[in-house]
This record gives C-alpha cells, sequence and structure tokens, in this order.
C-alpha cells in the first residue's frame, strides 16, 4: 500500500538536498561551520542526519554561492573569510541599500513609518544588550539587525531589489558578526542606528544614504583591521 506521504526518488533528492543546503548555510553563515573547516560526508551525515548524495549537492551549491570551496578529490571546506570578498560584497550591497533606500523615503507612507519605529526600539534593545554581553554576537541582535534594516528599504516597492538586497544581506553576515565582535564595546552601534532611523523619518535622503554607507563602511574597515592583526581567519 503506497504512503499517502511518499515522495518519488527523484523529489526526495531534491528536496534533501534542498533541506541540506538550507542548514549547512544556516550554520556557515552563524559560524558554526567555522571558517576553513573541512566538510566530510561521513560527518556531515551524522550531524545533519542526511545522506552522502543530497549533502553534495548541496555543498556544490554552496560552492556556487561561495560559501564553501570544493578542493577537487579533496572535497570540500567552509570558504575562509576574506576581507577582501567582503570589502567587494559591501560595495555591491551599499550601493543596492542605497537605491532602495532612496525609493524607500519617496515612497513610504504612515504604515511604513511605524515599522521603522519598531524595528528601532527592538534595534535600540538589542544593541544595549550586545554592548552589556560582550560574548559574541547573538541570533536575536542578528534578527533585529536584518529587520531593522529591512523596515528601511521596505517601502521601496522593488521586488528585484529586496530579492538582490537580501542575497547580500545573508552573505555579508557572517562577516559582519566576526567585525561586530571585533569592536565590541568601541563601537557605538546604538546611535549608528538611532541616526539612521532619524534621518529617514525626517525624510532626508541625503544624510540617510550617508549614515547608511558609513555604517556600512565601519564593519568593513573593522574587519579589515582584525585581519591585518590576524584576529580573522
Amino acid at each position: 500500500m503506497k504512503n499517502d506521504f511518499a515522495i518519488s526518488p527523484g523529489e526526495d533528492t531534491e528536496t534533501l538536498a534542498q533541506a541540506a543546503f538550507r542548514a549547512i548555510r544556516t550554520d556557515i553563515i552563524r559560524g558554526v561551520r567555522k571558517p576553513g573547516e573541512r566538510l566530510r560526508i561521513e560527518r556531515l551525515r551524522s550531524i545533519y542526519e542526511i545522506g552522502p548524495t543530497p549533502l553534495r549537492e548541496a555543498l556544490q551549491r554552496l560552492g556556487q554561492d561561495g560559501l564553501v570551496i570544493m578542493e577537487g578529490n579533496r572535497g570540500f571546506r567552509v570558504a575562509p573569510l576574506d576581507p577582501s570578498e567582503f570589502t567587494d560584497l559591501n560595495t555591491a550591497r551599499t550601493s543596492i541599500e542605497k537605491e532602495a533606500l532612496r525609493l524607500s523615503i519617496l515612497r513610504g507612507d504612515n504604515d511604513w513609518e511605524a515599522k521603522v519605529v519598531a524595528a528601532s526600539y527592538i534595534m535600540k534593545k538589542e544593541d544595549l544588550a550586545l554592548a552589556e554581553g560582550g560574548e559574541g554576537v547573538p541570533d536575536s541582535w542578528e534578527r533585529a539587525n536584518g529587520e531593522f534594516h529591512f523596515a528601511l528599504v521596505s517601502a521601496c516597492g522593488s521586488n528585484w531589489l529586496l530579492r538582490v538586497r537580501s542575497s547580500l544581506h545573508d552573505l555579508c553576515e557572517r562577516y559582519r558578526r566576526a567585525a561586530i565582535y571585533q569592536k565590541l564595546g568601541s563601537r557605538n552601534l546604538q546611535d549608528e542606528h538611532s541616526a539612521i532611523a532619524e534621518a529617514v523619518l525626517a525624510r532626508d535622503t541625503d544624510l540617510a544614504c550617508a549614515l547608511i554607507e558609513k555604517h556600512f563602511a565601519l564593519t568593513a574597515s573593522t574587519l579589515y583591521d582584525a585581519s591585518t592583526r590576524h584576529d580573522v581567519k
């Protein structure tokens, strides 16, 4: 008797490969899978409880995204944190972010303003907790940071801009976690975020875009400074 929830072999492999891709990608971005870590299939099988074929497919996809390095017969490893790559990513992200922000300020309504205010409130609380914690960058801060920056651009009216922006945001996250941790206590993120929100709500497009660019540039320079001291591997 056929199981109502049974999936054909092809579909099963594709579904498992997608699940493996999402799980490993999340762990790489969060730093659970460390930069340079060798990704052995047998070990990944025990961690993610997924078979070797979908795992290999997932690792190949992650290689296309630049999160995993394929080493021929030697297998796979997590891509290292490369400050020059982050500089490139940050250049692209800043350009996309500023255009989305400009359109959002132009088109945003009262509901959008309320969303920005709410996200700013949560961001302020998380910035304070981060400054007082000093034990790495918690997931709650990353969520608040992502929601804050998304709220700012959410009224831009372009799904394509938001889609490209989302991809760049995710690729930047593992660099951002490392960079933020390096400067805990020496960078006032609460003031940076508050100034950005105030400029956006005041509909001061030039100031808001300038503050966003400076905000992103500080994160990039922090990672570069850390790499020259060999703090980022």
